[in-house]
């Protein structure tokens, strides 16, 4: 197998690793279903309310980026749990600066719902 074949096989198996990866964050973490849920739901609304070109982007990143943070979160989490399994104040800090981190962009999330649909709506 030349360099170039095995450069291609090992991007097809990354991106296989990736999709599992993110299937498993998307099937079994219950709050990126929530995140999906929402997305799901303000997809809708924004073709309903027919969102400019811009909107559209500023909303799929905003989405996009509150489910890779959450999944981000989730791998913190893990490795925590998984280097001590017992509860310890370190790990308890760092999981906690994770989930501010989450509540953070939710926030942000949220104020960017409110001005894209609040003008749309009232």
């Amino acid at each position: 197998m030349s360099s170039k074949e095995s450069f291609l096989v090992n991007r097809l198996k990354s991106i296989g690793y990736a999709f599992k990866g993110a299937w498993i964050l998307i099937t079994t973490e219950a709050s990126v279903k929530v995140q999906v849920g929402i997305g799901i739901i303000i997809t809708f609304l924004g073709f309903y309310f027919e969102l400019s070109r811009t909107e559209w982007i500023i909303q799929c990143l905003t989405i996009g980026l509150i489910i890779a943070i959450e999944g981000i979160n989730t791998a913190i989490e893990e490795i925590a749990d998984f280097i001590h399994p017992d509860q310890h104040p370190k790990i308890g800090l760092i999981k906690d600066i994770s989930a501010g981190a989450v509540f953070i962009f939710a926030i942000t999330a949220v104020v960017v719902g409110i001005l894209i649909y609040f003008p749309k709506i009232f």
